[in-house]
């Protein structure tokens, strides 16, 4: 992909300068107010612990970014990645490893859409980061597992769960359980990737979706993202709830005003996100 300007990004817990991110790299397109971040361990791009930290400092300095919009989540080469590095497990205590979900969560918690552009191996928290995406558009090459039944062990990042609502008990046990690697299409089928193209066309499937995310109000957009997330977790009652307090609460926004005018003048809208 060809950037017109392009920014590293290089951050810890606190915002301050890194010498290097672990395992990654952050590219910025003011043009298409876009960021990716990159995974650039090839062949299979394996996940380190420290990495896992830099992920959440990254995508909440991303957030507060006014010049990016819309965030991807790629990686070099055939592979997304294979999972994580087995051994760093073992190194860390079991308070440590207990709470490796809420680092994976980092795009889940970001306001911005976050889309995850994958080929090839997307195993364990591979996988695992992708869900927490917003959009997951995949390559015929992909293959998605949760190995970890096959070393002893289960999903502890929030795979397992985040699947369970995405496509139910009965598929959730007969991939997990099974340690069972499931391809684009059918990952398509089963309605937990949102598009499966040919290998060729991947990059500009996510970027067209980039750029129509971008034509929306930006306001509107977290508003949903946050309502559509915390909805997922409550009775519908609740959703409902949670949906009618926040419709009420753009009805006075800036953008809602004018997308309306827009609408009435038969232009297209110039959102400024408040």
């Amino acid at each position: 992909m060809e950037f017109s300007t392009v920014t590293p990004y290089r951050f810890d817990s606190t915002d301050r300068l890194l010498a290097d991110l672990d395992g990654f790299r952050v590219e910025i397109d003011e043009t298409k107010e876009r960021a990716d971040i990159v995974l650039h361990r090839p062949p299979f791009n394996i996940v380190s612990m420290l990495q896992r930290d830099q992920f959440s400092a990254v995508f909440a300095a991303l957030d507060r970014d006014p010049k990016v919009r819309v965030i991807v989540l790629r990686a070099e080469g055939e592979n997304f990645s294979s999972g994580g590095n087995i051994a760093g497990f073992m190194e860390k205590s079991a308070e440590h490893v207990s709470e490796l979900a809420v680092n994976i969560a980092a795009p889940e918690r970001c306001r911005k859409p976050v889309i995850a552009q994958v080929r090839g191996y997307c195993f364990g928290v591979g996988f695992e980061l992708s869900l927490a995406c917003d959009f997951r558009i995949v390559s015929e090459t992909a293959q998605f597992a949760l190995p970890e039944m096959r070393i002893g062990m289960i999903p502890g990042s929030g795979g397992s769960a985040r699947l369970l609502h995405m496509i139910g008990i009965c598929r959730t046990k007969d991939m997990v359980m099974r340690a069972k690697r499931i391809p684009g299409r059918q990952a398509a089928d089963w309605g937990f990737v949102t598009d499966c193209v040919a290998d060729a066309e991947l990059e500009a499937t996510v970027a067209a979706l980039v750029d129509e995310l971008r034509g929306f109000s930006p306001l509107a957009q977290r508003t949903i993202k946050g309502v559509l997330n915390s909805g997922n977790n409550v009775s519908v009652n609740g959703a409902i709830e949670i949906e009618g307090q926040a419709y009420g609460r753009l009805r006075g926004s800036e953008d809602f005003k004018e997308g309306v005018a827009s609408f009435h003048e038969k232009r297209k809208p110039v959102f400024k996100g408040n």
